[in-house]
């Protein structure tokens, strides 16, 4: 038996601003930066959790606040109860009623949640000497459903339904463990698009991708119509026509704009436009996926909780669902939501890049692969070139694919090292038992 004997925090920010890594048409100087949160325990083993939460500069401050605040449900408690089941501690966390209306279930205490439970995943995981995509995919249905809060969705998704979707998915289970560890899963890149890069930038950064593997490529934009068709023209011409291209134009048009904008982008064969508008509005990304069929689109990096992500698809206003790691209340909501996603038959195409999100991001999609929807078809992980030296497993690409990683744990662990050259205080702050 062992005990949570600290919760420490750290805020963590990387200067990318200064080389426009990052780049959009809504966020224009970001600064990649993690609320970081490692629980301790006296492990006879030494076994640690680690999470964190993605932000792009200030405010991360106030994100390392919201995780301090959860210390008095972890500090001082059992790591086996907290561990055994991971539904209920999940539930533990979001029901505390007086966190809960600072949301509910959304924004800072939410993202905190999920940076904690995804720490206790990755103690989990390293307790059982398995890299967390194994670890869930082993689990029975009846134990992945466990995990899942089905209040308000179940007039979308039922507990039964979920039951059906992951007892047909585990014939052939291990056949997949078995192909993810031979050839990794699809990737896509979206090194070259970003849109502070100059044109020949664009150009070298998408030549190289198609010589790395990609066989899909995305570019931002949104910022202004001419500057976008000559990008896309040039990034067309340097990838030739079976490339795919992807947009992101970061939530920022209108539903007539972005109807009107994408007619103009959409000579150049594009994949998918993604977030075209607030990430809240379910009728008016309805509105615009009609508007620029046959063009997909795809959002679902800052929808809030489980809640958003069932009504845009009973309304049919995303054909591509992109979770976050980090952007909900962790691998527990994220694993709902892509069970609902398997429910509507939509693919499901995570945001990565930033600081650790390709590194914990991975493992869900994999984990979808082996036990929700037994396919790839039509399915990539978004990855950039960005910050994987500071992560103890750093993912691992080859030939346009992520390699299947093998280490114990969720790969969400950052060098000390790393935590301690970029900390944006002196000193990490520690919440002791």
């Amino acid at each position: 038996m062992s005990t949570v004997i600290a919760l420490e925090t750290s805020d963590v920010r990387f200067p990318t601003s200064t080389s426009l890594d990052g780049s959009d048409a809504m966020n224009l100087d970001p600064d990649y930066s993690v609320a970081y949160v490692r629980v301790v325990t006296d492990d006879a083993d030494g076994h640690e959790g680690h999470g964190f939460v993605f932000t792009i500069g200030r405010g991360n401050d106030v994100q390392v606040a919201g995780i301090e605040a959860l210390a008095a449900h972890v500090v001082g408690r059992n790591v086996e109860d907290l561990l055994e089941n991971m539904g209920a501690t999940w539930r533990e966390f979001v029901w505390d009623s007086q966190l809960r209306w600072l949301g509910p279930e959304k924004g800072v205490m939410h993202m905190a949640i999920g940076a904690v439970v995804n720490a206790l995943w990755d103690l989990k995981a390293k307790r059982a000497s398995l890299p967390l995509w194994q670890l869930l995919g082993r689990m029975t249905p009846e134990q992945i459903v466990e995990l899942v809060d089905f209040r308000y969705l179940t007039d979308a998704m039922t507990p039964e339904d979920a039951l059906d979707i992951l007892r047909q998915a585990a014939p052939g289970k291990a056949e997949r463990e078995a192909e993810l560890l031979a050839s990794g899963y699809p990737a896509y890149t979206t090194t070259p698009g970003w849109l502070g890069y100059s044109d020949e930038k664009l150009v070298r950064l998408a030549k190289e991708a198609v010589a790395d593997g990609f066989d899909m490529i995305k570019l931002k934009v949104g910022g202004n119509l001419e500057d976008d068709i000559r990008r896309m023209r040039l990034a067309r011409e340097a990838v030739g026509p079976d490339i795919r291209i992807g947009t992101d134009a970061n939530q920022r048009w209108g539903v007539a704009e972005a109807i009107e904008w994408m007619s103009h982008l959409a000579e150049f064969d594009v994949a998918w436009i993604e977030e075209p508008t607030s990430p809240d509005d379910i009728l008016a990304h309805a509105a615009i996926a009609r508007g620029v069929h046959p063009i997909p689109v795809a959002t679902g990096e800052h929808m809030a909780n489980r809640i958003m992500f069932k009504q845009f698809l009973q309304a049919d206003a995303l054909q591509v669902l992109q979770i976050d790691a980090t952007r909900v209340g962790g691998v527990n909501e994220n694993i709902a939501i892509m069970l609902m996603a398997a429910k509507f038959g939509v693919p499901v195409c995570p945001h990565a890049g930033g600081v650790g999100l390709c590194e914990a991001v991975q493992h869900l999609s994999m984990f979808d692969f082996v036990a929700i929807s037994g396919t790839t078809e039509g399915r990539v992980i978004e990855f950039v070139d960005h910050l994987h030296e500071h992560f103890v497993t750093p993912v691992v690409m080859r030939n346009g694919a992520y390699q299947a990683p093998t280490a114990p744990g969720a790969g969400t662990e950052m060098y000390a090292a790393s935590r301690a050259e970029f900390a944006y205080q002196a000193q990490a702050r520690t919440v002791d038992a």
